[in-house]
């Protein structure tokens, strides 16, 4: 007996409407990870950046006890807040992105 052709257009349906539901959960992450704001702090919090979870700047508060260090140690530590606030933002996004694609078993989306 041959083999049913139709079992295999049944999983690619199937692995179709996973990858739709991955790419609109995909869609709305973005969209969350745009409007997550991340804190990255240096020096004791004398220097904190904060960052959107795709990664986008959204400020750098810098403390007049910081500026009081100079110039060359102002900017080690936003250089270093900075560091902070993208170490923490990269780790949410990959969390969030596991999160969306647990289950799915959809080849070349493990991380």
């Amino acid at each position: 007996m041959a083999p049913n052709p139709f079992g295999k257009m049944k999983e690619l349906a199937n692995a179709f409407q996973k990858a739709q539901e991955v790419q609109q959960g995909a869609q709305a992450l973005q969209e969350e990870l745009e409007q997550l704001v991340i804190e990255g702090a240096s020096g004791n919090g004398l220097v904190k950046v904060m960052m959107s979870g795709n990664q986008e700047p959204r400020g750098v508060e810098i403390s007049p006890d910081a500026i009081a260090q100079g110039a060359e140690a102002v900017s080690a530590m936003v250089t270093e807040a900075m560091t902070d606030a993208y170490t923490k933002s990269t780790e949410t996004m990959r969390e969030r992105m596991e999160e969306l694609t647990s289950g799915l078993n959809l080849p070349g989306l493990g991380m």
